[in-house]
């Protein structure tokens, strides 16, 4: 059984599922399900120290063991792991009292290494030679979960783990969440949202407590400086109301956050929304989707051993182009630039300076590149024809800020035609469901540079949701193999 196949059997006992087909999101999911796989491998790495133990004490090289021998322990790391997985073991809930989770994972431990025992004495008859190995990774895999759940605890009862969301509409349906809320503490709710509501004030419930912050109007949410800390933005106007709700969807589409409606079966149903439920009540996305942990953990992956196999590369082409560019003028190396990322927060994305220095364009889109720019420098122009002034954003992607396939990060504040692009195209913020990159689907097909004209910005933020939508680790590698030929095959292209 698989690193992913044993989460799906956590995640299933622990009650993730959905009869309306999807898992119940109740804390952050992402984070919680990347807390189980550094659990289980640190499970299974228990596993191969009791097997590397046992090897040792019985002075044996597994390298010498024929197939026979090496298979019980190769059995020790997976019997361990999967027999916490069987007794629910993996914690993903909190809970005051660590004693009955940690006797599920000790007793789920004992149980699955005790199972091997019994089958290596049934057919082999040599289960004493394991003993010690199997009595070391179960004392192992104990130490560990008590540890976790010290941890885990710790880190749950400082928020850490709960999905941050905003609700919209001051109705019956947000004070029955507010309550179920107050109850089992599922999720962090910052505040309310409602254009029917003239003042701002405060959402009762009936916690006082709990009582939550009316912060405004839709307007406001669409110009808060918290947005993008936001996971969730939840629906709490009835589904009866129709046209109002399509209003809403409509102006809340351009969020990159996903968006939740709250529904009642009996007067709604969303042909094409995936079902959800939402403390207890039934939902549905009507916008972004639920994320899918191990393209994003195999992406994240990819994204820093890639970077770091290309800042060793790279590094002399770097050092060369920086001296060359501190020699042509003296002036700074490198241009560190704000521009929108990942659910339109600010990152400073780096690049080889190839302009003469400007402390505004730091700030914000000044004026786009035009063929023949006279603030190119010499060296700029080579560097940028080449994209070579790009390579320092690998270590955006090694921090988090990028990624290397995604959509290009633009500018603050850039325009085509004198409009500002995200009052050009509605979908625009989709563009941030996921962390910018240094290439993506639409430079390989031409759309690079600066877009001055509105048919320009529409074909690029085609590509970039006909990215999102087909995204898996294949196409991200195909696009990365494009990304040279592509380049290098159009010398024409403004940059």
């Amino acid at each position: 059984m698989s690193f992913p196949s044993i989460v799906d059997l956590v995640r299933k006992r622990a009650g993730h599922s959905s009869a309306h087909g999807h898992s119940a999101e109740t804390h952050n999911p992402v984070q919680i399900d990347i807390a189980i796989y550094v659990l289980i491998v640190a499970d299974f790495m228990a596993g191969m120290i009791g097997s590397s133990f046992t090897l040792y004490s019985l002075q044996l090289d597994f390298l010498t063991l024929q197939v026979s021998q090496a298979l019980p322990f190769m059995l020790i790391p997976l019997c361990g792991s999967l027999g916490v997985a069987l007794s629910g073991g993996y914690p993903l809930r909190y809970s005051s009292h660590i004693i009955r989770p940690l006797f599920r994972a000790s007793l789920g431990a004992a149980f699955g290494l005790g199972s091997l025992i019994v089958f290596l004495e049934m057919t082999t008859g040599t289960a004493d030679t394991l003993t010690s190995g199997l009595f070391l990774t179960w004392g192992l895999i104990t130490s560990l979960h008590l540890a976790f759940l010290l941890i885990f605890n710790r880190l749950f009862n400082a928020r850490r783990f709960l999905q941050k969301i905003v609700l919209i509409g001051a109705t019956p349906h947000a004070q029955r969440l507010i309550a179920q809320n107050a109850t089992d503490g599922n999720y962090e709710i910052l505040g309310v949202f409602d254009d029917r509501s003239g003042t701002r004030g405060h959402v009762e419930s009936p916690f006082p407590e709990r009582d939550l912050p009316l912060l405004g109007r839709i307007d406001d949410l669409l110009n808060w400086p918290d947005l993008p800390e936001i996971d969730q933005i939840v629906i709490t106007v009835t589904s009866k109301a129709t046209e109002r709700i399509k209003i809403l969807i409509e102006r809340l589409r351009v969020l990159p956050q996903q968006v939740i409606l709250l529904i009642d079966l009996d007067s709604y149903s969303p042909e094409a929304a995936d079902m959800v439920t939402l403390s207890h009540s039934p939902a549905a996305y009507v916008s972004g989707r639920p994320a899918d942990l191990r393209q994003r953990m195999l992406k994240r992956a990819t994204d820093i051993i890639l970077s770091l196999v290309f800042i060793i590369i790279f590094a002399p082409v770097i050092l060369a182009c920086a001296l060359l560019i501190k020699l042509e003028d003296g002036g700074p190396v490198f241009f560190r630039q704000k521009r929108h990322g990942f659910r339109n927060e600010i990152i400073r994305v780096w690049k080889l300076r190839s302009m003469r220095p400007d402390p505004a364009a730091e700030q914000k889109m000044t004026e786009q590149t035009q063929a023949n720019d006279p603030r190119v420098t010499r060296i700029g122009r080579f560097i940028r024809r080449t994209s070579l002034d790009e390579l320092p954003q690998l270590f955006n992607v090694l921090f988090g800020d990028m990624s290397l396939v995604g959509p290009r990060p633009h500018a603050i504040g850039m325009t085509a035609e004198a409009k500002l692009v995200n009052e050009i195209v509605m979908e625009y913020a989709h563009r941030h469901r996921v962390r910018p990159g240094i290439t993506g689907w639409a430079q390989i097909n031409g759309s690079r540079g600066p877009v001055h004209s509105e048919e320009d910005l529409r074909e690029r933020v085609r590509l970039d949701i006909e990215y999102l939508n087909s995204a898996s680790f294949l196409f991200d590698m195909y696009i990365l193999l494009m990304t040279a030929p592509a380049l290098l095959g159009d010398s024409q292209k403004v940059r």
